[in-house]
C-alpha cells in the first residue's frame, strides 16, 4: 500500500522525470549562482514558452521545439551580455516578455493547444508526462550531466573569475556560451515537472541551501544535487496523494530545506568560531615562550 504511487504508468514516468530534474537543475544552477546569474533560468523559461506554442502550432514535440527556441534565446542572451552595454537590460526585458507573449499567442492559434496545455507547461503536471517526453528528458539530461560534470573544472574557473580563466588560456566565451546553452536545455528538462515559471527556483534554492553548511565547491555540488533529487521526488509523491500542483510543492519543499539548513548553520558557525578562537589562543600562549627563548639566546 505504501508504494501504491508506483502502480500508475503516468507516475512511473513522472518519477523518472523528477529524478532527472532533481539532478540536472542544481548541477547547472551552481554555476549560475557563482556567476551571479540566478535569474537566468527564469528568463530562459519565458523564451521557451514560444517554443512550446510553436510545437503545438506545428504539431511537433513541444519539448524539442522548446529546447531549440530556448537554446537560441540563450545564445542571444549571451550576445547581449557581451555587446549590449547600456541597453542590454532593455533588450533582455523585451526578449523575455516577447518570448512569453509569443508562446501565449501561438498556443492559442494552434488547433491542438489550449489554456489547460499552457498551464501544465507553466506550472508542471504529472499526468501529462508522456513516454516521448521521458525519452526527450533522458537525452537532454544526459547532455547536462556530461557538461556539468565532465567540464566542472573549466566551468568553475570561468564562473569564479573570467579574467583569471582567460589568462589561463581557457576559451572563456565558448565556456560562457556552453553554460547558457546547458541552462536552456535544463529549463526544457524541468518544465514538465516543475513548470517554466518555477524552474529557476529549483536551479538556485538547492544550491543556496547546500552553501549554508558547506565550504568546498565539490561538496556543495553533491549536496545540492542530493537536495534537488530529494525535493523533486518528495514533491512528486506528495502531489499524487494530496492532489496539489507538483511544481509549487517541489519549490516550497526546497525553500523549507533552505530555511532548515540556515537555522542549522548558525550553531555550526558559532562552534567553528569558538574552535578558531581556541586555536588562536594556543598560538598566543606559544609565542611568548618562543620570544623568551630568543631573548635568552641574545643575552
Amino acid at each position: 500500500m505504501m508504494l501504491e504511487f508506483l502502480n500508475p504508468p503516468f507516475m512511473q514516468r513522472a518519477l523518472i522525470a523528477a529524478v532527472l530534474v532533481g539532478i540536472t537543475a542544481p548541477a547547472i544552477g551552481i554555476y549560475l549562482v557563482q556567476r551571479r546569474q540566478a535569474l537566468m533560468g527564469d528568463g530562459i523559461g519565458h523564451i521557451a514558452m514560444t517554443g512550446v506554442g510553436l510545437g503545438f502550432l506545428l504539431s511537433t514535440s513541444p519539448v524539442w521545439m522548446a529546447t531549440a527556441v530556448a537554446v537560441a534565446g540563450a545564445v542571444v542572451m549571451e550576445l547581449i551580455r557581451w555587446y549590449g552595454h547600456t541597453r542590454g537590460d532593455l533588450a533582455l526585458a523585451m526578449l523575455f516578455y516577447g518570448g512569453m507573449a509569443g508562446g501565449v499567442m501561438l498556443i492559442n492559434l494552434s488547433d491542438t493547444g489550449s489554456n489547460a496545455n499552457l498551464t501544465s507547461y507553466l506550472f508542471g503536471s504529472l499526468a501529462t508526462v508522456s513516454e516521448s517526453d521521458v525519452i526527450a528528458i533522458c537525452v537532454l539530461a544526459a547532455f547536462v550531466v556530461l557538461v556539468t560534470v565532465g567540464l566542472r573544472r573549466q566551468l568553475f574557473a570561468v564562473s569564479q573569475d573570467e579574467e583569471f580563466a582567460r589568462v589561463s588560456g581557457l576559451p572563456v566565451r565558448v565556456l560562457n556560451l556552453l553554460i547558457a546553452v546547458t541552462a536552456a536545455v535544463t529549463v526544457t528538462v524541468a518544465m514538465r515537472v516543475v513548470g517554466l515559471l518555477l524552474v529557476s527556483a529549483l536551479m538556485v534554492v538547492p544550491v543556496a541551501a547546500a552553501q549554508q553548511i558547506t565550504k568546498s565547491f565539490k561538496v556543495t555540488f553533491v549536496l545540492a544535487v542530493v537536495i534537488g533529487t530529494a525535493v523533486t521526488l518528495t514533491g512528486t509523491v506528495t502531489s499524487y496523494y494530496q492532489d496539489v500542483p507538483p511544481g509549487a510543492t517541489i519549490v516550497l519543499l526546497a525553500i523549507a530545506v533552505f530555511v532548515a539548513l540556515t537555522v542549522l548553520a548558525a550553531p555550526l558557525a558559532r562552534r567553528r568560531a569558538r574552535a578558531s578562537e581556541a586555536k588562536g589562543a594556543e598560538c598566543t600562549l606559544e609565542v611568548p615562550g618562543a620570544r623568551r627563548e630568543r631573548d635568552d639566546v641574545r643575552v
